[in-house]
């Protein structure tokens, strides 16, 4: 007589393969790694694109000292002799200071994303402070923070210039060439996150040497940098 096989129903096969496939699938670390870094590449790349923003700007804020820094320098230096009087600071001496500045913030945009303010401050006939004269660069309409041109130009109510508590004040017969830059920070990665805003940096010089401070002279013919 032949014998019967009873063998056991498919349903009950399938979920013993299923029982030896997940305890297979739980031994096994071979992709740990690579599923550890796919869960943790979103915090890396946040931090990595982070850190170039913060990089970014603590060098933009360099440039633009260093930029504040070189247009007051060359402003106290720049002059025409005279034969028969004392040097003359021109309209030209100012664009040529800006156009040093142009050359220096290449990289910066700075005709369309910064101004810079380059104030003359003097003593009035009063014995105060004033703003002689004042030109600017960019095209940008920020204001300086101390006043416009003749700010000041009698009495002695008009206290210098400088964030600072203690204001700067030129001594008489000489002048201090101050300069404030404004320039519209956008972040590179963060844009619609932080918003763009506006840094300010300030620099000042004395004028190096002798310089007839009526006014700042037109001679040759050139463009008044006015504000």
């Amino acid at each position: 007589m032949p014998m019967i096989t009873l063998l056991p129903p498919a349903p009950r096969r399938s979920l013993r393969r299923l029982r030896q496939c997940a305890a297979e699938f739980l031994r096994d670390t071979s992709a740990t790694s690579a599923i550890e870094l796919g869960l943790a590449m979103p915090f890396l790349m946040g931090l990595a694109l982070s850190g170039v923003e913060v990089v970014s700007l603590a060098i933009l804020h360099v440039k633009l000292n260093q930029l504040a820094i070189t247009v007051a320098d060359n402003a106290s230096r720049a002059k025409q002799a005279q034969v028969n009087g004392a040097p003359q600071f021109r309209e030209y001496d100012a664009n040529q200071v800006f156009q040093a500045a142009a050359l220096q913030s290449e990289d910066l945009d700075m005709p369309n994303r910064g101004r810079v303010i380059l104030s003359s401050l003097q003593v009035n006939g009063s014995g105060g402070q004033w703003i002689a004269w004042q030109r600017c660069w960019g095209k940008n309409t920020w204001a300086s923070r101390y006043g416009t041109q003749g700010t000041g130009a009698t009495g002695t109510a008009f206290q210098g210039m400088g964030y600072t508590t203690t204001k700067m004040k030129a001594d008489a017969g000489t002048a201090i060439m101050f300069v404030e830059i404004a320039y519209n920070y956008k972040p590179f990665f963060f844009g619609s996150i932080l918003p763009a805003k506006v840094i300010r940096k300030e620099a000042a010089l004395y004028v190096r040497d002798d310089r007839d401070l009526t006014k700042i002279f037109p001679s040759p013919p050139s463009v008044a940098a006015t504000c």
